[in-house]
């Protein structure tokens, strides 16, 4: 792991921090990339010299390219690509407009296919690569009222195995995740108690938990591709009926 390198998008905070950190303890060089630029920075101070942050929009060729770089500038080989930023607003249907639906399937959607169609020069040049695409339970049943994000996180299930399928005979390996609730700032604003009475094991997730899924995949999952990961402390496993 001390000479790979990895891009993580949505890496400022949340998620992307946790998986950022993780990577970094591991020996790997890490690109933070994120739109929030003051805790970007703040994350990469905290995780050292290993890591560099570069503000980065999704839906942005350019701004991929960017990143890209950057990762050639930590040295070692780009070939690792954690595909985590997303935005998930909550909307009653019939209040959708195409400018929000817009807006999620480009970050979470595009975002996505951008990012693995700029890194694989790199990683086939490298003889191999993982490819982490964060999609959500959201990916595996519809969360209502997220209209968009869900179909944004079923659609980069699709995407992900059909990443595989093609990119397999390179040595690259694509996978998606498919995270609960987690304690991040996208559920800042959301009732935890209510929450962890819905999941079976009675908490909210950490983003630690997720990170150590991801690091599992890009350092030891190195038959596992096209599948979808959930961690969501069990909520996917079916509806209870007894009243405990």
């Amino acid at each position: 792991m001390q000479e790979r390198v990895a891009i993580v998008t949505g890496g400022a905070r949340g998620m992307g921090a946790a998986h950022a950190t993780a990577l970094v303890e591991r020996g790997v060089r890490v690109v933070v990339a994120d739109v929030l630029d003051d805790e970007g920075q703040a994350t990469v101070e905290a995780l050292g010299d290993r890591a560099v942050y570069v503000h980065v929009d999704v839906r942005s060729p350019q701004d991929w390219q960017a990143a890209v770089e950057a990762a050639d500038g930590l040295g070692g080989t780009l070939d690792i690509l954690v595909n985590n930023a997303g935005i998930n607003p909550y909307v009653p249907l019939e209040e959708v407009t195409p400018e929000l639906w817009d807006s999620v399937l480009g970050v979470n959607l595009t975002g996505t296919w951008l990012g693995m169609e700029t890194v694989i020069p790199s990683m086939k040049a490298a003889g191999g690569g993982a490819i982490v695409n964060v999609s959500s339970m959201g990916g595996l049943v519809a969360v209502n009222p997220l209209w968009a994000y869900t179909a944004s996180k079923w659609a980069v299930r699709g995407l992900t195995k059909a990443a595989a399928i093609e990119l397999g005979p390179w040595g690259i390996t694509v996978n998606s995740i498919h995270p609960g609730f987690i304690r991040t700032p996208m559920l800042a604003d959301a009732d935890h108690n209510v929450l962890s009475g819905t999941v079976p094991l009675r908490r909210i997730g950490e983003p630690d938990e997720v990170a150590k899924l991801v690091v599992f995949l890009v350092e030891s999952g190195t038959y596992c591709s096209g599948s979808e990961y959930a961690i969501d402390g069990g909520v996917l496993a079916g509806t209870s009926v007894v009243g405990t």
